[in-house]
């Protein structure tokens, strides 16, 4: 077992001394701080050193490996010192990994070798991002890294503090699961929103649309429609781009209903399936006949998380939560249809993630799956408007069809699962 350990903190220190290595290659030989071999034999040392402790003491062998830990780490800040006096460069990246391969090498001896590969080669990955993360850097911009903290406020600070427990009319109101919600939104429309920032719009109008769709279907329809409006062609790969940002909108729903209500997704999985890929199948037609490209666009998307904008979005939640239980109450299931057409005008989230709490508390799936359907039928029809009444008389047709062939399918599902 011993020669096994050794074996690993060997392999922890080639893992992260062949990035180190590769990453100095133009440097010339004795100019490299460490290179493969010197991060190798110090996590060699590493593991070496507390499995000391079959000959000698474990008091004597702790104290050894803290000596050594510190001579090491000496001998790193006398060679950054002469290094940065000569070439003026003062980064500590490759010191602070040497420091950490001896510390993972340790690990493997004691035999937490379950924790120091993985993190050998999770450190190996970040070291090799370097240009990566620094060009993300260069690109955020204030407005960004304050939406970054206020998300982390949200989820990480508050979202714990929230009581977990039922309260207001029919105790539908959970303070923790309507900030978890929040959480889970806009979490998803931050992976939209950055994979944008990240790949950018350069990458194709249609990557675009897709990704868009994630931040907000209703902005890239928006953007695109107008854009058609003025545009006298391409507007196949329009409607596709459009298309493809409403199409993200179904397995987002289902991703919403599976994370509270796994019975209910039995339910919904097949006809929001059948809407998504009809939508997919009417977006490769229409790529397959267009003729030309469009160029790339900017999707007006400009703050991908403010403090404000979850305040309301919980607050729709809340309301949404109240007229739906009261609706139920008071009307049975007419009053959860008209409480589901009314949100779909603006926003299918809410009612989706209500709905889904309520079929996990009383309201029947009978009732709970038309009514989401109904919302994203709405929903869908909306966009469907906006491209009739924005963009350009070519785009009405394309749009109109495939988006009422989607819905069709999705609700013809719905009636064979009766």
């Amino acid at each position: 077992m011993d020669f096994l350990a050794l074996a690993y903190a060997l392999a922890v220190g080639l893992i992260i001394g062949l990035e180190r290595g590769w990453s100095q290659r133009d440097k010339s030989e004795g100019q490299r701080f460490a290179g493969l071999r010197t991060f190798a034999i110090t996590s060699l040392l590493g593991g070496l050193l507390p499995l000391l402790t079959h000959v000698l003491p474990e008091t004597f062998v702790l104290v050894l490996w803290v000596a050594v830990f510190f001579s090491i780490t000496a001998l790193v800040v006398v060679a950054h010192l002469l290094e940065a006096r000569q070439t003026s460069d003062f980064g500590i990246t490759t010191e602070l990994a040497l420091l950490l391969t001896f510390l993972l090498g340790s690990l493997c001896a004691i035999g937490l070798v379950e924790i120091a590969v993985p993190a050998a080669v999770i450190a190996a990955f970040l070291l090799s991002l370097k240009p990566l993360l620094h060009g993300w850097l260069e690109r955020l911009q204030q407005r960004e890294l304050f939406a970054i903290l206020q998300m982390l406020l949200i989820s990480v600070v508050l979202l714990p503090l929230l009581p977990n427990e039922g309260i207001g009319p029919g105790n539908v109101i959970n303070p923790y699961l309507v900030g978890w919600m929040v959480v889970l939104i806009t979490g998803i429309s931050f992976v939209g929103y950055f994979a944008i920032k990240v790949l950018g719009s350069h990458r194709g109008i249609l990557l675009t649309g897709l990704l868009g769709g994630l931040a907000s279907s209703t902005a890239v329809t928006l953007s695109l429609s107008r854009i058609g409006k003025v545009q006298q062609q391409g507007h196949k790969l329009l409607v596709a781009a459009i298309l493809l940002a409403a199409g993200t909108m179904f397995p987002r729903m289902l991703l919403e209903v599976a994370v509270l209500n796994q019975e209910l997704l039995r339910s919904l999985f097949w006809p929001l399936t059948a809407m998504m890929l009809v939508t997919y199948v009417g977006v490769f037609y229409l790529i397959r006949r267009a003729r030309q490209g469009a160029k790339a666009v900017h999707i007006g998307i400009d703050n991908p998380f403010d403090i404000v904008t979850a305040l309301k979005f919980a607050a729709l939640l809340v309301v949404i939560l109240i007229l739906a239980h009261y609706a139920h109450e008071y009307f049975d299931a007419l009053g959860i249809y008209a409480v589901a057409a009314i949100s779909g005008l603006t926003d299918v989230d809410a009612i989706t993630l209500s709905l889904a709490k309520m079929s996990g508390n009383g309201l029947s799936n009978t009732v709970a799956v038309p009514a989401i359907l109904l919302a994203a039928s709405v929903n869908t029809a909306v966009k469907v408007g906006l491209v009739a009444t924005l963009g350009h008389p070519n785009m009405r047709l394309a749009s109109g069809a495939i988006a009422g062939c989607a819905l069709a399918a999705g609700w013809f599902i719905w009636w064979v699962q009766l």
